[in-house]
């Protein structure tokens, strides 16, 4: 799909389903949601995923605009001629999903953020969060900070095959283009007005959205 500055890579199962779109993690790619696709398809559901700029096949041009994620994000949905879906968002994806919900609530059914801070700039939240990380911390592997040791030891090869999505799923760096911004600075107070069906989930040894800084935003 070519928006302002950029050609978007998305999956689209098709169908009349409900549509449901799915956002990745900084980790991750459309690749990620290999077990979902089938499992929502079955379900009855209309399945989109995609890469959202300096991600995966996405290629951003380096001097265009940048836009932001949400417009991004409708962009798609606009030209997948999509009124309202639902939209699920994780990790990083996370980010752009709520900053979404924020911007255009209107064109959503329900709002899922899994295991994600959210970018969220009360500055209180901000603090609780850095109190998670250790100093070096960001310099331990990616599988080390993103996976729990029990997936390490009870799924060696979903370890290799997260591995091989992580390493992967930037975008060669002359089709990144600049850093998108947000379109909102997300707050709690602007969480506080999200008024359509929400579901929060966190997961008990995320070292990133622990449970106790997820039900910040869940409250």
């Amino acid at each position: 799909m070519d928006v302002p500055g950029a050609k978007i890579y998305y999956k689209d199962s098709g169908g009349r389903g409900a549509p449901v779109i799915f956002l990745h993690a900084f980790t991750g790619s459309a690749d990620v949601w290999e077990h979902q696709i089938p499992a929502f398809t079955r379900a009855g559901y209309r399945f989109i995923a995609y890469e959202r700029r300096g991600f995966g096949r996405t290629v951003a041009d380096p001097k265009g605009p940048a836009s932001t994620g949400p417009d991004d994000l409708l962009a798609l949905a606009d030209h997948l001629k999509i009124d309202k879906f639902h939209l699920a968002g994780t990790a990083g994806g996370g980010f752009v999903a709520l900053d979404f919900v924020i911007s255009y609530p209107q064109r959503l059914r329900s709002f899922t953020l899994l295991c994600s801070q959210g970018g969220v700039q009360d500055e209180d939240y901000r603090e609780a969060a850095k109190r998670i990380a250790p100093e070096g911390f960001d310099k331990m592997p990616e599988s080390f900070r993103e996976l729990a040791p029990s997936y390490h030891v009870a799924n060696p090869e979903g370890v290799k095959r997260w591995t091989v999505f992580e390493s992967t799923n930037r975008a060669p760096e002359a089709a990144r283009g600049p850093a998108q911004p947000s379109k909102n600075r997300v707050t709690l107070a602007l969480v506080e007005g999200i008024k359509i069906p929400t579901l929060v989930i966190a997961a008990d040894a995320d070292l990133y959205a622990p449970p106790a800084l997820m039900r910040r935003i869940a409250d």
